[in-house]
């Protein structure tokens, strides 16, 4: 009998949680059950899935009975709920939250940059920070060849950040703006239409925000070194979905853009984007959609002969959560890390 698996989907009904049903489809994972969950609030509604309707369950002790894997993208407070339940439960739960992150029992996965460590998980495995995935993706390669000794990244990041009310209010503000009113600020704290502002996370006593120090704590977890030093500007800007970021490199000795252009043209997760003749790099409309990371601009720095600068742009819904979510739910299908409903029905 082929393996299967019952999996819940925990936050369906949101942006991550409908990205994740669709991609379950469209990559065809080996499915037994599927279960759609959400909040109270959120029960009822039915999502399609293979042509059929499935309705949303509120979650609970009882809905999270006999489920191998829980895809959670509701929230830190309602994973830090239920993850335990489920896991008590025999589920594994890989985890978009910020909430298991930085656990030292936790592993944290990008499969481009360090599968190995899902094997090491005790139930939980966390999906890191949308900015964290795509610049690890796009940096890997080069980290790989030469140990990269310091990162500076500038993050333009998306509406979708935020969640699909957000990328609504953006519509409804660029309209009230196009016919002279002015825009209502209830999702974000001001007005993301035709504007544009430092990210809203609360700031630490050194004036980095939560969402900068994730890059670096998590960044340094997934590379397991703490020797790297890191420094992250993050900024919200009125893109409807897909982040930006702009990354400068140093290392000990210098590293040959022409090089680095070969070595990200052959890497997992990236596509390399360059036409210097017609000024065409990575965008955040050409990004919105795609599995891969786009890079491109690789130059040298030229204030430092040891630096490298590039610029990047993916789908922060896609392989910013939901499809890193799935490739990590993958990798354990792979490596049978992953009990199947078959040796429940076995038994």
């Amino acid at each position: 009998m082929s393996k299967t698996y019952r999996v819940a989907i925990l936050g369906a009904t949101g942006a991550v949680g409908t990205e994740l049903l669709e991609l379950l489809e469209s990559r065809n994972f080996p499915l037994a059950e599927l279960k759609l969950l959400a909040s109270e609030r959120s029960a009822g509604r039915s999502l399609k899935f293979k042509g059929e309707n499935l309705v949303v369950e509120p979650v609970s002790d009882r809905t999270l009975e006999n489920v191998d894997l829980v895809l959670a993208s509701a929230g830190g407070s309602t994973s830090k709920k239920w993850a335990p339940v489920a896991v008590a439960k025999g589920a594994v739960v890989i985890d978009n939250s910020s909430a298991f992150r930085m656990n030292p029992e936790v592993p944290l996965v990008v499969p481009e940059v360090n599968p190995q460590a899902a094997a090491a998980h005790q139930g939980i495995i966390a999906n890191p920070n949308c900015t964290t995935i795509l610049m690890t993706v796009a940096i890997w390669p080069l980290h790989q060849i030469q140990p990269i000794k310091r990162i500076i990244a500038a993050t333009y990041q998306s509406a979708s950040g935020a969640g699909a009310k957000a990328m609504a209010e953006v519509k409804t503000q660029a309209a009230a703006i196009l016919q002279g009113q002015e825009p209502v600020a209830e999702v974000l704290p001001y007005p993301l239409a035709f504007n544009l502002f430092p990210h809203n996370t609360p700031i630490n006593d050194f004036g980095y925000c939560e969402e900068e120090m994730k890059m670096v704590n998590e960044t340094r977890k997934i590379f397991d070194t703490q020797e790297v030093r890191i420094s992250a500007t993050c900024v919200r800007v009125p893109v409807l979905r897909a982040h930006s970021e702009a990354i400068n490199l140093e290392f000990d000795t210098p590293f040959s853009p022409d090089t680095a252009r070969e070595i990200l043209s052959n890497a997992p997760g990236v596509k390399l984007v360059e036409d210097w003749r017609a000024n065409h790099f990575p965008m955040p409309i050409e990004a919105t959609g795609r599995d891969e990371v786009l890079v491109g601009r690789i130059r040298q720095d030229i204030s430092h002969p040891c630096g490298l600068e590039l610029w990047l742009c993916g789908d922060q819904i896609r392989k910013g959560a939901a499809l890193n979510a799935v490739q990590i739910a993958e990798l354990l299908v792979a490596k049978n890390l992953l009990k199947p409903a078959a040796a429940y029905i076995s038994q």
